[in-house]
C-alpha cells in the first residue's frame, strides 16, 4: 500500500499526540505535520500534498467546519472533536468519519479505513486496473511464533474473533493477533468481498449462494442486511 501523508490538526497538545500514536501503528500513515490551529494548517496545505487530515472542530482564530470550507481540492477529512451536534454539518461536508473523543483505536482504524476507501481508487487501485494484474499473489501472516505465506488462491474467507482474525485457507487454519479491519486492508478488493461486519471472502471459492448465506467448502458463511446489496452489485446481479 502506497503512504498516505496524513495532517494533524487540533489546539489540544494531547489530543494531537493521542492521534499521532495511533498512526504510528498503522505504518502506511505517514504524519507530515502536527498544528495547533487553522491557520498553521492552512500554510502546510499550501506547501504539501496531503491525502488525509484529522481535525478537530472546536478550535481558536477558525473552527474546523469553517476551515473546510475555505479549502479547494481538499484531502479526505476526518473530523475528531468532543462535540456531537456537529456531526450533521460535518457529513454535509463530505467528511469520511466523525470520531467523538475520547475514541479508541479500534474505532479510529474504522474511520481510516472509510478514508482509505475513498483515496484507493485515486492511487492503489487505479495502477492494478491499469496493469492488469496484481503485484503479488501472497501475503504473510504471524501467528504462533511463526510466520506463514497464504496465497490468495488459498485463502477460503476470514472472520473477526475480537481482537484476532480467523484466517481459513485450504489446509489451514490461522488465528493471529490481528484487528479485522488490519486484515482486510492486506487484501485486494478486487478478489476478496465482505459479506458481514465480521467474514470477508474469496469470491473466487463461492460454491453457491442460498437464502442469506454464501457456501465455500462445506462451510457456511453469513451474508450481513448491510452488504447484501453491494455483495450483488459485485458479483453482476444488480
Amino acid at each position: 500500500m502506497n503512504q498516505i501523508s496524513c495532517l494533524i490538526v487540533d489546539d489540544e497538545p494531547i489530543a494531537r499526540d493521542i492521534i499521532k500514536s495511533y498512526c504510528s501503528h498503522l505504518d502506511y500513515l505517514n504524519v507530515v505535520a502536527s498544528c495547533g490551529n487553522a491557520l498553521e494548517a492552512k500554510s502546510v496545505l499550501q506547501h504539501q500534498k496531503i491525502d488525509l487530515l484529522f481535525l478537530d472542530i472546536n478550535m481558536p482564530i477558525m473552527d474546523g467546519i469553517s476551515f473546510v470550507k475555505t479549502l479547494k481540492g481538499q484531502p479526505q477529512v476526518i473530523f475528531t472533536t468532543a462535540y456531537k451536534e456537529y456531526a450533521i454539518d460535518a457529513f454535509d461536508l463530505a467528511a469520511c468519519d466523525y470520531l467523538l473523543k475520547p475514541f479508541s483505536f479500534d474505532r479510529f482504524i474504522i474511520a481510516v479505513d472509510k478514508a482509505l476507501e475513498k483515496l484507493e481508487p485515486k492511487g492503489v487501485m487505479q495502477a492494478s486496473e491499469a496493469t492488469g494484474s496484481i503485484a503479488e499473489d501472497f501475503i504473510f501472516i504471524k501467528t504462533d511464533g511463526k510466520i506463514y505465506k497464504v496465497r490468495y488462491n488459498e485463502l477460503l474467507y476470514a472472520e473477526a474473533q475480537g481482537n484476532y482474525t480467523k484466517i481459513i485457507t485450504s489446509s489451514n487454519s490461522l488465528l493471529p493477533k490481528m484487528p479485522f479491519s488490519s486484515f482486510e486492508e492486506l487484501l485486494p478488493k478486487s478478489l476478496f468481498l465482505r459479506t458481514h461486519r465480521s467474514f470477508i471472502i474469496n469470491k473466487s471459492k463461492i460454491g453457491h449462494i442460498e437464502g442469506n448465506r454464501i457456501f465455500i467448502n462445506h462451510n457456511e458463511i453469513p451474508i450481513g442486511s448491510n452488504y447484501k446489496e453491494l455483495l450483488f452489485k459485485d458479483l453482476g446481479f444488480s
